[in-house]
């Protein structure tokens, strides 16, 4: 959505901002409207609504990192047993196949993602979320949804949908100066009461917004923040010694982000082995479950 015209200053007037931001805007919208009518490459989207109706469910978006799929859903299986776990692969490249396997392993519903016309980041994510909206979670009409990222992890038993009996959705909510959101990655709705509405989970950058910020206008701004009860956020430096915004590790409550988001990139892989020492405990005990016979989860018929 561009701003509104009292929000812009006489400086973006002779920049011709309204304009290049109403034709963005505008691109945007056709994008995302094509991109809502394309086939998924794998998977039966009508098994997958029927699997999850009446239910809850989670969807994770995954993207070329079958370690982190694995991990996510071998501890979903353990603290987050109750709701469908949907995995929705927005990869691009040959770790679909890996990703899909994963799935089967685990017993949850795969579905892989029509090419994505932003390739990565942001926007890719956003139109992703759009078209599980669009295409399996409205006519799967469950009896609530989310979304996780893919490098959030449970390290305890919880139910983020607990929440929804006092509050029309609950997650980690992030700002932009007057406006708020939740963020993509953490975000669970009460289906019901935004069954009807015009929901965009992509982005608002003309205000600020990040991924999930689209639904600033349609529903946030209608409800008073201080009324909701939000999860407890902390980030974490790597190690002592670094800046947080160095390679940050984040709670969000007991769940645990590996946040891809860091300013010296050059310590991704020393924050993965950090990650993986974090989660050895609980993903140890996870093993040891499903090794005793967890029967893991049904996918619902939804391949």
């Amino acid at each position: 959505m561009p701003k509104r015209l009292s929000e812009y200053t006489l400086s973006d007037w002779r920049h011709l901002q309204p304009l290049t931001q109403n034709y963005k805007t505008l691109r945007y919208r056709l994008v995302n409207s094509i991109h809502m009518r394309r086939r998924a490459r794998k998977g039966d989207i009508g098994a997958l609504a029927a699997c999850i109706r009446g239910k809850k469910v989670l969807v994770t978006v995954a993207f070329s990192d079958p370690q982190l799929i694995e991990w996510q859903a071998r501890l979903m299986r353990t603290y987050v047993p109750q709701p469908v776990y949907l995995i929705a692969d927005n990869s691009p490249d040959d770790s679909a196949e890996a990703i899909e396997a994963i799935a089967e392993r685990h017993g949850s519903p795969y579905v892989r993602l029509p090419a994505n016309p932003w390739g990565r980041g942001s926007r890719s994510h956003g139109i992703s979320m759009n078209w599980l909206w669009r295409n399996i979670i409205l006519p799967g009409e469950p009896e609530a949804f989310g979304f996780l990222d893919h490098d959030l992890f449970p390290t305890a038993p919880d139910d983020p949908f607990s929440a929804l009996s006092t509050q029309d959705f609950y997650g980690l909510v992030r700002t932009a100066g007057l406006r708020w959101f939740l963020w993509a990655g953490f975000c669970v709705f009460k289906f019901d009461n935004v069954r009807h509405k015009p929901l965009d989970f992509g982005q608002d950058w003309f205000v600020g917004l990040d991924t999930g910020g689209g639904n600033w206008e349609v529903l946030y701004r209608h409800v008073d923040r201080a009324m909701l009860h939000e999860p407890r956020s902390l980030e974490v430096p790597l190690r002592p010694g670094l800046d947080i915004k160095d390679a940050p590790l984040q709670w969000c409550g007991s769940w645990l982000h590996e946040r891809g988001h860091m300013e010296r990139p050059e310590l991704a892989a020393e924050k993965r082995e950090a990650l993986g020492r974090l989660l050895a405990p609980h993903l140890a005990a996870a093993q040891a479950r499903i090794a005793a016979g967890d029967p893991g989860r049904l996918s619902g018929g939804g391949r």
